[in-house]
């Protein structure tokens, strides 16, 4: 991860430009949130001489605090910034984009002001022939709610004096907001206003007199069934209300209320459509940490991501799954462009089934550095630290929380443990897609040659390891369809003994009696005449001895195996038939690929070797003898 990729973040979800305030010092930057003007992050590039590299560095304003919840390498105490309030993170190939977004969150929630000082003049008084002007401080919202203060209903007087300020955290937030709304649950207005208000995580707090009318009225109007357009800010209002379990009597019931403002303010086109993203994660999230059913659960998850689970499923496990789950599974990590391969449009049956039985052959067969091709294409199931309506006003009490988990599907868990929250799931960004496209293209390399269709695709060097799982599955398919292509002969024998039969009457119908009883006689003689035939019990058969295999090999190659195998050199051999190391080398693991499932011979600098793992094997197939 680059800062590059936190600066977008924060433009495109707070409206956050980055801001390069020192022309001495240009790879210096920060990021302030747009309403305070309070810095939340301060970024840093610089080259460092020593090692000739570029460095990128970033203090962002989430709390040093961070370094006891969060166990990761590129996470310190802060390079430039001074204070508590601030933590280092260092951006390299570690840095995990997820967890650097949910500490700017977090930065952002914190930088919000809960109330700011005006300088007012009093009207001038005539006192000793001077003038002076008295300063004021009050806050913002004081100010606000005075001026209508005439209009303000008892419940809503006593709501505001349930606010805290307190040490004016996201998370002080988030409590005045769950004691303020419980305290108002009930409550109805009828004074209807209209007007603009936009707001990030807008409370109670946050709206004048005549808004916070306006809102209860809203919904009491919508409780009864009379959705009508309201700021979007206002919205979010209602919804961080069912999160927190105001107005509802259970998690059902708020799960049950949110997809009704999905649908009848959402769907009918009275909110924004950019509404429904957040709507979704939380209704996922707050499923989950209230342990709803996971088919209610998954009806909120985003869909690209329960596909990715169920296909990496497939592929894990392929030898329970279709030819074409196996290849739809492919086309998820491969893109559109495997789908659009020839072997598939030309002969789209066989080309799937060539497909998924390259993956399955590779899954059974390819093992490196003690992982299988699964874990090297697509990595292990790791935990990460997961942060439940954290972009949300949500008040989260870890005392509340007991220890859980949560399956929602075989690859992806949740787990609850001291009121810390883990996603346990295969983390795309660790994802070897390198390796995944070379055994992809190196299919439909050999494929396209194979079945003569399409344009031939650029043999590679680096994806040489894939080849020989590609050739078995070409070598199989080569030798079905040759059986399938002999001619069967089907003979009927139901009718034999009725020929049989036929033929013995009509026989005995032609002999004259004295026929009759010499043919007779000689049937007789014949039975007794016959060999009784002892078949041995099992236990009475001895093994034969085993027998050489039919090498597909030339005399030439046999003699030079045979050298081999007498650990002797083959290279006066090979010079003798005017052969060359490397050919006779690939030639014979080539032909023995089939008998032995791994090439047998290595060819090092012109001279071959045998590789020591098979060395029985061959003498056993060369007769059992050097």
């Amino acid at each position: 991860m680059d800062l590059t990729e936190l600066a977008a973040y924060a433009e495109e979800k707070f409206s956050i430009r980055e801001q390069f305030k020192w022309t001495d010092f240009p790879g210096f930057s920060v990021l302030a949130e747009p309403y305070t003007g309070k810095w939340v992050a301060l970024l840093m590039r610089f080259h460092d001489r020593e090692s000739g590299t570029d460095i990128q560095r970033c203090d962002i304003k989430c709390g040093l605090q961070t370094l006891d919840e969060l166990k990761a390498p590129y996470l310190s105490e802060p390079f430039r910034m001074k204070g508590d309030k601030w933590l280092g993170v260092t951006f390299d190939d570690r840095t995990e984009p997820e967890i650097v977004f949910k500490l700017f969150d977090r930065a952002v929630f914190a930088a919000e002001q809960q109330g700011h000082t005006l300088i007012l003049e009093e009207v001038p008084v005539q006192s000793s022939g001077t003038y002076q002007d008295t300063p004021i401080s009050i806050t913002g919202s004081a100010f606000r709610r005075s001026q209508s203060e005439a209009d303000m209903p008892e419940k809503i007087r006593e709501m505001m004096k349930l606010y805290k300020y307190g040490d004016n955290s996201f998370r002080q937030k988030c409590k005045n907001f769950l004691r303020q709304g419980q305290f108002m649950a009930d409550y109805e207005d009828n004074a209807p206003w209209s007007g603009t208000f936009q707001h990030y995580f807008p409370t109670y707090h946050d709206l004048n007199t005549q808004q916070l009318r306006g809102y209860f009225t809203w919904r009491t109007n919508m409780r009864k069934g009379n959705w009508q357009p309201v700021p979007a800010s206002m919205a979010y209002i209602y919804i961080y209300e069912l999160l927190n379990g105001i107005g509802t009597v259970s998690p059902e019931n708020s799960i049950q209320k949110l997809k009704e403002f999905e649908t009848n303010y959402i769907d009918s086109g009275l909110g924004e459509e950019e509404m429904r993203k957040n709507l979704r994660r939380w209704m996922l999230e707050f499923s989950i940490i209230n342990r709803l059913p996971a088919e209610t659960v998954r009806e909120f998850a985003d869909p690209e991501m329960l596909r990715k689970d169920e296909s990496l499923l497939i592929l894990k496990d392929p030898q329970e799954h279709t030819d074409e789950e196996i290849f739809s599974s492919l086309c998820i990590f491969a893109g559109e462009k495997l789908a659009q391969s020839p072997v598939i449009t030309k002969n789209e049956s066989k080309g799937i089934h060539l497909f998924a039985e390259v993956w399955r052959y590779g899954s059974q067969f390819f093992f490196q550095n003690n992982k299988n091709l699964f874990t090297t294409c697509f990595g292990t199931q790791n935990p990460y630290h997961w942060y439940p309506l954290a972009n949300a006003v949500y008040f989260w009490q870890e005392k509340d929380s007991p220890d859980m988990i949560y399956d929602l599907d075989p690859l992806r868990r949740y787990e609850c443990r001291y009121g810390v929250w883990m996603e346990k799931k295969f983390e795309n960004i660790f994802f070897e897609k390198k390796r995944f496209q070379a055994l992809i293209h190196e299919a439909d390399r050999q494929l396209r040659l194979y079945l003569k269709t399409g344009h031939a695709l650029k043999e590679k060097p680096e994806e040489s390891w894939a080849a020989p799982y590609v050739q078995a599955i070409i070598e199989i398919d080569r030798k079905a369809e040759q059986e399938a292509a002999k001619p069967k002969i089907t003979i009927d024998l139901s009718g034999l003994e009725r020929i049989r039969q036929d033929a013995k009457h009509t026989r005995d119908s032609l002999l004259t009696e004295e026929e009759m009883e010499e043919s007779v006689q000689e049937e007789r003689e014949e039975r007794e005449e016959q060999p009784v035939i002892r078949i041995p019990e099992a236990a009475e058969q001895t093994k034969p001895e085993e027998e050489t295999i039919d090498l597909p090999l030339d005399q030439t190659q046999i003699q030079i195996l045979r050298t081999l195998v007498r650990g002797e050199n083959a290279d006066a051999l090979i010079r003798e038939n005017h052969l060359l190391p490397s050919v006779v080398t690939d030639a014979i693991n080539e032909a023995m690929f089939d008998e032995i499932g791994d090439s047998i011979l290595e060819c090092d600098d012109n001279t071959i070797t045998i590789v020591e793992d098979y060395k029985e094997d061959i003498i056993r197939m060369l007769g059992g003898t050097r």
